[in-house]
């Protein structure tokens, strides 16, 4: 095999690669609960990977009409994992994330949030309204009381 060969063996290998790694970057599994999905975030935080999140949120939500609730679990995400920009970056990036999905009529929901990382964005005084449960347990535990309840209205 020529070194041109090889050159393109390796960008197709390469371009496979980057295609798995983007789909595997927001995976959306169906909740238990009905309406809801769940968006695990695990390893490095960045400006492009937050794009892409909300990106494939919004193409699923609009695909998926009947989706109300959008769980994002943080509870693979350290503060090591955080590249590229700063904890008012991240602010950011969560509002950005949080107003394009409330334009969809989406809520919002946060899970996993390290100890750590909550420190350093306190520290910064940075202020982010934001729908927050310490555990995906929790959230779906909430919402499922919510249910019921919306449940014994009628």
């Amino acid at each position: 095999m020529d070194s041109q060969q090889e050159i393109q063996q390796l960008k197709e290998q390469l371009i496979y690669y980057q295609k798995l790694i983007k789909n595997m970057s927001a995976p959306i599994i169906p909740s238990v609960v009905p309406k809801t999905i769940l968006v695990p975030i695990a390893g490095f935080i960045f400006t492009d990977r937050f794009d892409m999140i909300r990106t494939t949120v919004l193409m699923h939500a609009e695909k998926h009409r009947d989706t109300e609730r959008v769980i994002f679990d943080f509870t693979g995400v350290t503060t090591d994992n955080l590249t590229e920009f700063d904890y008012n970056g991240l602010a950011s990036e969560l509002s950005q994330l949080n107003s394009a999905l409330s334009l969809m009529g989406l809520r919002a929901i946060y899970v996993g949030f390290n100890p750590l990382f909550v420190r350093e964005i306190v520290r910064a005084g940075i202020q982010v309204e934001l729908e927050v449960y310490t555990t995906f347990k929790f959230a779906l535990e909430h919402l499922l009381s919510e249910n019921k309840k919306s449940l014994s209205k009628f």
